[in-house]
């Protein structure tokens, strides 16, 4: 069979179109920059309350970008600023968080990178996003994720307003599929039970069967 044509225009991910091939977008080799961007929803109605609470927010709201993974042979973990689990890109898990950014919506937002050369190594990588403090939920928020590798053509997509008291997001789902890397859109709002971090809510959800204790950073 004639191999698979590559594009190399930007894809944006949606509800009816969810997936796409990072060999497709001739993203199979070099660094991948993940990256996590968020606003404040204007709101002009109210000045008074709404506008106040909403700067507040903007100034005091500290996401974190995280990856749960799954390696070939069997290995798990996550890669987080909670506990310092930064990762490494040039050895196990080949997954790296760029630091943790507390100044809120600023123009570079969250980043990690995930060594496309070990792409062999992956089973599953599930990235994901928790609001450590400054808000309640994701509700008046406005997300686009980018995963941009180092030799290919940009995937994107935009979060859905958040309607839900979430503080945990599911971003996007990662899948070795017969050797090539599979991007998946989830952009799935969870709620965490009452006493139930955000990290072991998104274990629950997603099957990876971790154990996990309280962190700090």
């Amino acid at each position: 069979a004639p191999p698979a044509a590559v594009s190399l225009s930007k894809v944006t991910l949606t509800k009816q179109a969810p997936s796409v091939s990072l060999a497709k977008q001739g993203g199979t080799s070099g660094a991948m920059r993940v990256n996590l961007n968020w606003k404040m929803r204007k709101q002009f109605s109210g000045w008074g309350s709404k506008l106040g609470r909403s700067i507040a927010l903007h100034a005091d709201l500290d996401l974190d970008l995280c990856a749960l993974y799954e390696l070939s042979d069997g290995s798990k973990g996550v890669v987080q600023a909670l506990g310092n689990a930064f990762g490494s890109l040039h050895r196990p898990p080949y997954i790296h968080l760029d630091g943790d950014d507390r100044t809120g919506a600023v123009d570079t937002g969250e980043n990690l990178t995930v060594n496309l050369d070990q792409s062999q190594k992956f089973r599953r990588i599930l990235i994901f996003v928790t609001i450590y403090e400054g808000a309640r939920s994701f509700a008046d928020l406005h997300a686009t994720v980018t995963l941009q590798p180092q030799h290919g053509a940009p995937v994107e997509f935009s979060l859905d307003e958040c309607t839900v008291p979430s503080t945990v997001c599911a971003l996007a789902l990662i899948t070795n599929t017969a050797g090539d890397l599979v991007v998946q859109r989830e952009a799935r709002y969870l709620v965490p039970d009452r006493g139930v971090s955000p990290q072991r809510t998104i274990d629950r959800a997603y099957g990876w069967g971790m154990n996990w204790t309280p962190g700090r950073k």
